[in-house]
């Protein structure tokens, strides 16, 4: 019979590789606005769904990254509008739009491989703002970096005021 903890250090150890990041930087997100009961549904049109409804989009980016680096990853996020597809509904938009009504951008803000470890939350920081900043801001751009958000205000915060700055945007 095949070991699911064997299985999972095979597959899924590799916190630094961009798949696996995404993944843990959702839980981490999720984690601080309490909403682990529903599991991730991985094609949803948002990635977490608070107990209070508020619908919130999880991007992630690191300077590190499981490969062979000469420098630093530029910071970098998707923010492009998508004909989402609902899980719900199990129907897809006719428009492209941002589903969610908030958005969380995780930066996984180590710099040296020897003592990154995503599973620290404060090794991660976190800017957070509405789908409507974004719209305003940003229209139909497809990415932003890191430097572009803040300057247009946005401010890295810390997992422990992750679930405030949240609620703050929702409205």
């Amino acid at each position: 019979m095949i070991e699911a903890q064997e299985f999972w250090k095979w597959a899924f150890s590799d916190f630094l590789s961009n798949t696996l990041r995404g993944v843990l930087a959702e839980y981490i997100v999720a984690c601080a606005a309490g909403c682990t009961e529903r599991p991730r549904v991985e094609w949803d049109a948002y990635d977490l769904v608070t107990p209070d409804g508020t619908r919130i989009e999880v991007k992630s980016s690191a300077y590190l990254q499981s490969w062979k680096q000469d420098k630093h990853s530029a910071i970098r996020f998707d923010i492009s509008q998508k004909k989402s597809w609902d899980a719900d509904s199990n129907k897809s938009l006719e428009y492209a739009t941002r589903s969610a009504d908030v958005y969380v951008f995780c930066l996984f803000a180590a710099t040296d491989k020897t003592t990154a470890n995503p599973l620290n939350e404060s090794q991660w920081s976190f800017l957070v703002c509405s789908s409507n900043f974004l719209n305003q801001k940003f229209g139909q751009q497809k990415t932003v970096g890191l430097a572009a958000l803040e300057e247009k205000g946005l401010q890295q915060i810390s997992f422990d005021r992750l679930n405030d700055e949240i609620e703050r945007c929702r409205g």
